[in-house]
């Protein structure tokens, strides 16, 4: 991603480790992700090789490390080598070899910024980036950014960062790149998908603050003719960050004393945040104590988020809308509203981000962002890399949005007439 985190479900609980740890749990992950993928199945405590496959390595000699590291300051031209640079390349090549976009790990420097970006307040161009089938992706651009003034997408495909080719980038190098200091310019060739052909496009950098929640209202119906005009609330969630459960419950109070008919949530774009918050939304809507989303981790060990409080908008019909540019957070609220039956999903097919990342310390500020596990929905449906289907495919062209047209929106709004 640009500007916001690569992934922004995280534990809320930071956890100091050592390198050496961090070495271990990368290891012990390489082995999980083998299982997740079918290639082993463990068994009555045995490890079972799936047909064809062949075993992970379950350890190595790092005495390999070492020596490449003597040879290069031994013999390398411009020495002596900066050993703080050699070993930050050292740990993020080790980490980034697991082979998961979202598994990376931060050094001092990027490890504050992605703290300021879960703060909601940094400087950059607005969009949040992703990887699908090894190409960057736009995953989504935040409304009222440079990002999506410049009108980039969600699923345009980044190729080139100043010139430089993303093929072969991580998602974390590219932030790296395309962030940069309010006032500056970036240029990226971008390929939009109604497009044949690349295209250039300079963005000017600017401090990003990014309000999570915004309420509006919309009337269907005649408004001149009191019986038949409806007022529906459209409730926008940009991200579900700090800030989030306080300016949606502030939002939910105006929209249950308000004489609302229906409500749209709009998650169009929401490249997602934190689980807690997920779960919290969720329970505006289910009773207590149900299952929000599942999480399952290395072996199938299952654990169960639930709902609680009072569910304020049960009795309320509601559209929500979603499109590629919908991730992680957004799709764990949709897939469990959807799951019950509490909203119609209109739009286009989400993002396909279900992975859960934890946040550990590592030493000297750094930092490492592992994934450990995969979200479900209440009824158990997958949601890494599939994504989910809506209830009423809407589509929403680049021709659509240069028009200033909204059918995605207009569907909803039909729908609650």
């Amino acid at each position: 991603m640009d500007d916001q985190p690569s992934e922004t479900n995280l534990s809320s609980k930071q956890i100091k480790v050592y390198a050496l740890v961090a070495v271990m749990i990368i290891a012990a992950f390489g082995f999980g992700f083998a299982a997740g993928q079918g290639k082993i199945k463990i068994k009555s405590g045995k490890i079972e090789i799936t047909k064809g496959q062949q075993p992970p390595a379950t350890s190595a000699d790092y005495s390999l490390l070492w020596n490449a590291l003597d040879l290069l300051n031994a013999k390398y031209v411009d020495r002596p080598l900066d050993q703080q640079k050699l070993m930050y390349g050292a740990v993020a090549g080790l980490v980034s070899a697991a082979g998961d976009p979202y598994t990376v790990f931060f050094n001092p420097t990027d490890a504050k910024a992605f703290t300021e970006q879960l703060q909601g307040s940094f400087d950059g161009i607005g969009a949040e980036l992703g990887m699908k089938s090894e190409q960057l992706v736009i995953i989504a651009p935040l409304e009222g950014t440079p990002a999506s003034r410049a009108g980039l997408l969600a699923g345009d495909e980044i190729l080139e960062i100043n010139g430089e080719t993303t093929s072969g980038m991580s998602v974390d190098v590219a932030v790296s790149k395309i962030r940069g200091k309010a006032g500056t310019s970036v240029k990226l060739t971008i390929l939009h998908k109604s497009k044949m052909q690349p295209q250039d496009i300079t963005i000017t950098r600017a401090k990003i603050v990014i309000k999570s929640v915004k309420l509006d209202s919309k009337i269907v119906g005649n408004p001149n003719v009191s019986v038949g005009a409806r007022k529906i609330a459209v409730i926008k969630i940009n991200q579900f960050g700090n800030d989030t459960k306080g300016l949606l419950d502030s939002a939910i109070g105006a929209v249950v004393s308000g004489n609302y008919a229906g409500l749209i949530l709009d998650l169009r774009n929401n490249p997602g945040g934190y689980l807690e918050t997920a779960v919290s939304t969720i329970s505006n809507w289910i009773d207590s104590d149900k299952i929000a989303v599942k999480e399952i981790s290395y072996g199938n060990s299952e654990k169960d988020y639930t709902t609680a409080g009072v569910p304020r908008l049960k009795e309320m019909k509601t559209i929500i809308l979603v499109n590629e540019g919908s991730a992680s957070a957004s799709e764990i609220v949709a897939g469990a509203l959807q799951d019950y039956h509490a909203a119609t999903l209109v739009g286009v097919k989400t993002f396909g981000k279900g992975s859960v990342q934890e946040l550990q310390d590592l030493t000297g500020n750094s930092e490492i962002k592992i994934t450990v596990a995969k979200w479900y929905t209440p009824k158990g449906r997958g949601i890494n890399k599939t994504g989910l289907e809506p209830d009423i495919k809407v589509d929403l062209t680049a021709d659509d949005i240069a028009a200033d047209k909204d059918p995605q929106m207009n569907k909803a709004l039909e729908l609650l007439k």
